[in-house]
């Protein structure tokens, strides 16, 4: 199986791979060099560049630069890093962000892990490393660089959603990562929350009613009225569009703030957890 087959598997990416593979080609027959010249140019194999034209590897980032300094392409083939990036990324992940970008609004219950939005990349790291049956390190450096990715729209200039996380105080007790990776990923968790277009709270586990039992949930709200609800449990991804659920999501979500810890309350119940720890 290849690289694109293994990471690529939809006709969008394999589609933009395709492109930039031609590009590259073309480029480098038209400068008159063979595979070995050029490879020698930009400070890789023979064997590398002929599996990037073949389609068994994804460039990297400095690889474009270089081919792009060396065909003298005047920023054209690094001007595709961002398409290939984004290309990398599971078709899930790049449907999700696609919807935080569209959105005005972000809502997020978690009883389960820290949002991915607010963990760090060790945590992140250590998330995706727990899975069984296993990730490979490839396969975990893919989805690790993905979620941070996504961590753009948080001070992003021209979307800017109101951001609410109501994390289950179990999210944070639980040592994902150990000691050190949890007290940077709750220093992370303050970080976030200080951000003027962001609202975090806690739901204690000594509140009697908790209306987020069912499981973790995600509410997005789009620039174009539309509200889009994203559940994820065992091996299943489900986008919500259906207006009555999304509806009973909306009225969930609300009653869950509600019973949670208000946001400056939320700051105070990490800093202690913290001097805690």
């Amino acid at each position: 199986m290849t690289e694109w087959e293994a990471g690529l598997d939809d006709e969008e990416a394999g589609a933009v791979m395709r492109t930039v593979v031609r590009q590259l080609k073309l480029w480098r027959e038209s400068a008159g060099l063979t595979q070995a010249e050029f490879g020698t140019a930009i400070g890789y194999g023979e064997e590398l560049v002929s599996s990037v034209e073949r389609g068994r590897r994804i460039p990297r980032p400095e690889y474009l630069d270089r081919a792009d300094e060396v065909l003298g392409a005047g920023g054209r083939i690094a001007a595709m890093k961002g398409d290939v990036a984004e290309a990398r990324y599971p078709k899930k992940v790049r449907d999700v962000k696609r919807l935080e970008a569209d959105a005005v609004e972000i809502c997020s219950y978690n009883n389960s892990v820290i949002d991915g939005l607010l963990q760090t990349e060790e945590y992140a790291r250590a998330v995706f490393g727990s899975r069984r049956p296993q990730f490979t390190e490839d396969e975990v450096e893919q989805r690790v660089v993905a979620r941070l990715s996504r961590q753009e729209v948080l001070c992003s200039p021209t979307t800017r959603p109101l951001l609410s996380f109501v994390l289950c105080e179990a999210t944070l007790r639980r040592l994902i990562g150990g000691t050190a990776v949890m007290r940077a990923q709750l220093e992370r968790v303050l970080e976030v929350a200080q951000l003027r277009n962001v609202d975090l709270q806690v739901l204690p586990l000594s509140r009697e009613e908790n209306s987020g039992l069912g499981g973790p949930f995600r509410l997005l709200k789009l620039k174009d009225g539309v509200s889009v609800g994203l559940n994820e449990v065992q091996l299943t991804n489900r986008v919500i569009t259906e207006a009555k659920e999304t509806t009973v999501l909306d009225m969930r979500y609300g009653i869950i703030r509600a019973q949670a810890l208000t946001p400056r309350e939320s700051l105070a119940f990490i800093e202690k957890m913290l001097g805690e720890s």
